[in-house]
């Protein structure tokens, strides 16, 4: 019953990718030659070196930051929590020249010091210097939130029988926290790399030759995109490269809560002395990834009001980017769920291959994907072409795996068990997915759902492809001034975006980890 959903699924999914072997192949002898340039190594390297630095750097703050918020008396605890996700609707362009402007050669920073100290120029941030920060700060969040789901998730049982036998603190971290934690961690490490993979926004600004930017380049210098299709491919490959990493790194985690009610919250942790430095960490990562790239557009905003260009409130473009983003992450998790029941109840090799097969989409640059919709629309369904449907179904190919992996997290803390004993009381399977496994998995799917909903209101290159005329949203209105290097009018209407997100991301990110419930 679920294979013939999930198969269509994956299918329609993989239309982009159907595309670009396409346009490979009729290049003939022209895509090998793509192949054997000696530019093409190189930019897979430089590629493969920001992927590892930029999934480090998000593990190494998302982690910590998740695991304060989720286990211990840290203060101001709720605050963070909410705080910590909000850098997932600033774009990644706009974080990068939100860096720029704040800590560029002649930035905000160095008009500071430039009184006191006699600072005349900071050194550089253009290159991976940049890219590395600007794509840590659109991606930690992604560990932040998956990682807060599954602490939540995880039977305190478990750890408090670890402490029963005499293990310290940091060895019931390590022997079992960690370890039940290493399916979530594996799925937001992948995100991360997906996400570093197709970004295109930060590695051009920052200057950065990634495969997206010289996918860009090919695209708009040559009439023939054979090129850019061989090269897009080799992303391909690369994402089938992070999948059997992704799966190996989870294999052999088997642990599930026994049942609902087993589900109540694990021990405060008293941080004791760390209680401050701790709050200190928290504080030094909001300030550097959400109040300083905040600050700057703000900074921006007032220099548009001197000026006189005004401030101008989108309120169309944000009401048009609410409606769409909130229709693609319903239906991300509509189609999500058959491929996630499938792959994590009835494992096999071909189950695992349409799993695998989701996530091809996320590699792709969001340019791609709308070429190749553009292509099949106006050749084989010309009544979509320029519609809203297609608009959505590009955001649900470009971050299917992000709802795929909240919901793939959440499954893999369920034990079967639980689900065979309802069965076994007469219960059909439709009910029992109703009234047991998705009461189980609900932070999985929230955690998803908000993924989706946050990466669609910020994804440009697809929005300005596939929109309907006259149809502008808040990702289109920042980019129409930025691409005229007008950061101040740019500035606005990329404040609206974080103001008009910030809610979302508390109903479906920080409820969803129950961050209102008691101490």
């Amino acid at each position: 019953m679920l294979a013939v959903p999930a198969v269509a699924a994956v299918a329609l999914i993989l239309l982009p990718l159907t595309y670009l072997i396409l346009r490979a192949a009729g290049g003939g002898t022209d895509a090998l030659r793509v192949l054997e340039r000696p530019g093409t190594v190189d930019l897979v390297v430089r590629t493969g070196v920001l992927v590892v630095a930029v999934t480090g750097a998000a593990i190494a703050v998302g982690l910590p930051l998740a695991w304060l918020v989720a286990r211990t008396d840290l203060p101001a605890r709720r605050l963070i929590a909410i705080a910590a996700p909000l850098p997932l609707v600033i774009p990644s362009y706009v974080a990068a020249l939100a860096l720029l402007g704040a800590l560029g050669p002649r930035g905000l920073l160095q008009q500071v010091l430039e009184g006191p100290l006699g600072v005349e120029r900071l050194p550089e941030i253009y290159g991976f210097p940049g890219a590395w920060l600007a794509l840590t700060l659109s991606t930690y969040p992604y560990v932040f939130l998956l990682a807060v789901a599954a602490l939540r998730g995880l039977d305190p049982a478990l750890e408090e029988a670890a402490r029963t036998l005499g293990h310290s603190g940091w060895a019931v971290f390590r022997r079992v926290t960690l370890p039940a934690l290493r399916p979530s961690l594996g799925a937001a490490s992948l995100l991360v790399a997906l996400y570093t993979l197709s970004d295109f926004g930060a590695v051009s600004l920052m200057q950065y030759d990634a495969l997206t930017r010289s996918i860009y380049l090919q695209y708009r210098s040559l009439f023939d995109r054979t090129p850019a299709a061989v090269l897009a491919l080799v992303l391909v490959v690369l994402t089938i490269v992070l999948l059997v990493l992704e799966e190996r790194s989870r294999r052999g985690v088997r642990l599930h809560r026994s049942s609902r009610g087993a589900n109540r919250p694990a021990r405060r942790i008293p941080l004791g002395r760390w209680r401050w430095p701790a709050f200190a960490f928290s504080a030094g990562v909001l300030s550097v990834f959400l109040v300083a790239p905040i600050g700057v557009l703000v900074y921006w905003s007032v220099r548009a009001v001197e000026l006189g260009y005004g401030v101008t409130v989108a309120w169309q473009a944000a009401l048009s980017s609410l409606w769409v983003c909130a229709l693609a992450a319903a239906v991300a998790m509509v189609a999500v769920l058959p491929v996630a029941f499938l792959s994590h109840r009835y494992p096999s090799g071909w189950t695992r291959t349409v799993e695998r097969l989701a996530f091809t989409g996320n590699a792709l640059p969001g340019i791609v994907i709308a070429l190749s919709l553009v292509f099949f629309a106006a050749n084989y369904a010309e009544p979509l072409y320029q519609t809203l449907a297609l608009l959505v179904f590009a955001y649900v190919v470009r971050f299917f795996p992000q709802a795929l992996a909240g919901v793939g997290s959440a499954l893999h803390s369920v034990s079967p068990h639980v689900e065979e004993a309802a069965r076994s009381l007469g219960r059909g399977p439709m009910t029992v997915l109703a009234t047991v496994t998705v009461p189980l998995i609900r932070r999985g799917m929230l955690a998803g759902a908000a993924l989706v909903f946050l990466s669609a209101m910020k994804e440009l290159p697809a929005t300005l492809l596939l929109r309907p005329i006259g149809f502008d949203t808040l990702a289109t209105e920042v980019w129409k001034y930025t691409s005229l290097a007008s950061y101040s009018r740019a500035a606005p209407p990329a404040l609206l975006l974080i103001l008009v997100s910030a809610p979302v991301v508390y109903l479906l990110a920080a409820r969803s980890a129950d961050i209102g419930a008691p101490e």
